[in-house]
This record gives C-alpha cells, structure tokens and sequence, in this order.
C-alpha cells in the first residue's frame, strides 16, 4: 500500500483570482512582505499497488484523467508506503 500526495495548481501563466484575492487580503491584514499568492489542491489517494513505481503510474493517469487539467494546471506527485 502507498499514499500518493498530489498537489495540483494552474501554470504561472494562467491568471489566479483566487491567489489575487487571497494576496489583496493578507496585504490588508498587514502581511507585505507576501509578494504572490497561487491557490492549488491538495489531494491523497491510498494505493494499492506492487511497487513505488505502480502506484506513481496510477497517481499520474488519475491526474491525466481526471484531477488535473492538464491545459490549465501543473501537478506533482509524491509517493510513500503506508506501514501497516
């Protein structure tokens, strides 16, 4: 078993009105030293597979498939085993 831990934001050229927004406010809140702020996802998915290797497989093509656009956004996976 592997825990995949993927995380998910859009390229640096496409616009984030999320981060905009989120950077307006921590400048509001005092925060200037923040020079930018990019909002993503965070996703685990426990796996099920026979080796490291596998389970990164079956990361990427579920990030291929379905929880990445692959036009708007970059993505990274980081694997682990899950001690039983």
């Amino acid at each position: 078993m592997y825990k995949a831990r993927i995380n998910v934001t859009l390229r640096q050229s496409i616009l984030d009105p999320q981060g905009k927004a989120a950077h307006h406010a921590l400048s509001q809140l005092g925060f200037d030293h923040v020079d930018e702020v990019r909002i993503g996802k965070h996703i685990e998915l426990s796996i099920d597979a026979e080796s490291e290797d596998s389970a990164a497989e079956v990361a990427r093509q579920a990030c291929e498939k379905l929880l990445a656009n692959p036009v708007m956004e970059d993505y990274s996976v980081d694997i682990e085993p899950i001690e039983e």
